[in-house]
Order: C-alpha cells, then sequence, then structure tokens
C-alpha cells in the first residue's frame, strides 16, 4: 500500500490518456504515408512531369544557343574594332603623302596663273564660231530693245475749291477737262458740300510722271480764275 501511494499513474490519468491518443494518431499518420509510398502513381501526373522535363530540357538548349550566339557577336565585334583601327593608323600614316600631293597641285595651278583661260578669238576660238556668238549676242540686243519699258504712273484725286456759292460747278469742270496733254488721263469726280452751302469739285485723274508733273497740272488748273479759288491734292498712289 505504502508503494502504491508512492505512483501517480492514476493521479494523472487525464494526461497519459492524452499521450495515448497522440501515439496512436501517429501511428496512423505513418501507415497513410506507407500506403500512399506503396500505390501507384496515375498516368496523368507522369504525362505532366514528362512534359516538364522535356520543357526543361527545350530551355536548356535555348539558353546554350543563345550562349553561343552572343560569343560569336562578341568574337565579330573585336574583328571589326581592330579593322577600324587598322584603317585609323592607315589614314593618318598617308595623311602627310595626301597633303603633299595637294600642295603640289596649288603650286602647280600658282604657275598656271598666267594662262589666259579666255584666249581671244584669234587664238583658240575660230571664225565659224564667233560668227554664232555675234549673231546671238545680236539677237539678244534686238530682242531688249523690244521689250516695253515700265512706265511710272500715279493716281491723283484732287480738290478743286470755288470762290463762293454762286460759281456754276458744272461749267468749272467742263473748262478743267479741257486741259489736256499727252500722259494726262481724267477719271469721275463729285460735288462735295464744304460749309455754308458751298461745295467743291472732287476730280481724279492718272498721269504719267515722265511727262506729267503735278505743279504743273495745278497750276494749268488755278489759271482759270473765274471759277477756281484753289487747288488741294486729296490723294496720291502710284500705279
Amino acid at each position: 500500500m505504502a508503494a502504491l501511494a508512492c505512483e501517480r499513474v492514476w493521479v494523472d490519468r487525464a494526461r497519459f490518456n492524452d499521450a495515448e491518443c497522440k501515439y496512436y494518431e501517429s501511428l496512423s499518420k505513418m501507415d497513410g504515408i506507407a500506403t500512399l509510398a506503396a500505390s501507384p502513381v496515375s498516368s496523368d501526373a507522369m504525362d505532366r512531369i514528362a512534359t516538364l522535363e522535356k520543357e526543361n530540357n527545350d530551355l536548356r538548349k535555348i539558353v546554350e544557343d543563345l550562349k553561343s550566339l552572343c560569343l560569336e557577336s562578341q568574337k565579330r565585334i573585336t574583328v571589326l574594332e581592330e579593322n577600324i583601327a587598322g584603317k585609323s593608323n592607315g589614314s593618318v600614316a598617308t595623311a602627310p603623302v595626301v597633303i603633299a600631293a595637294i600642295a603640289k597641285k596649288a603650286d602647280a595651278d600658282d604657275d598656271d596663273d598666267g594662262v589666259d583661260l579666255f584666249a581671244s578669238d584669234s587664238e583658240d576660238e575660230s571664225a565659224e564660231a564667233a560668227r554664232i556668238r555675234e549673231e546671238r549676242l545680236a539677237a539678244y540686243a534686238a530682242k531688249k530693245s523690244k521689250k516695253p519699258a515700265l512706265i511710272a504712273k500715279s493716281s491723283l484725286v484732287l480738290d478743286v475749291k470755288p470762290w463762293d456759292d454762286e460759281t456754276d460747278l458744272k461749267l468749272m469742270e467742263v473748262e478743267i477737262r479741257k486741259i489736256t496733254t499727252d500722259g494726262l488721263l481724267w477719271g469721275a469726280s463729285k460735288f462735295v458740300p464744304v460749309a455754308f452751302g458751298i461745295k467743291k469739285l472732287s476730280i481724279s485723274c492718272v498721269v504719267e510722271d515722265d511727262k506729267v508733273s503735278i505743279d504743273w497740272l495745278t497750276e494749268e488748273i488755278e489759271k482759270q480764275e473765274d471759277y477756281v479759288q484753289s487747288v488741294d491734292v486729296a490723294a496720291f498712289n502710284k500705279i
């Protein structure tokens, strides 16, 4: 009895029960793993494994090809760089020769400065060539002489003021239009009110600058002393 009193088995029964359950659970898991290992692999899984292995091999081959291509490209670049460097050295070496040739040609050109490249007809030009040249020059001169010269013209608007409101503007206009000369062309006219019932004559004309002077034209109009008090240029434009 004293020995049994020292034992704690029954006192911690719940603890021992939990340990026993965990033990049997671990045994069941080991049995499941053994069963799974013993069971055959399905055909789908095998097919997928085979596909993955094939893809892995293909990728490995592509990587090897790319590596080879990179190495080949590096070799070609090295060869091109060597060729360019060789050509550059050759150009530098031949530069003095080229410069010397250019200097020699320049000296030869200096020696030829005394040569008359445009020799006279008696030296290098035949009589037939001289005749053709003279004919062409004559034809050009004749064509140029026939071209009409540009005539400078001006467009004017003149304001002609009468003495008073009793002045006959229509008769004044008739007298003004009697002024004629080569290079003068009268245009339209109108009567414009000024003030206090007085109107002025606004008349346009076109004159050739080389033939008709504006001062001369205004003086001729002002000679009509019975009608005209003053003449002003209201507008002036080159044509």
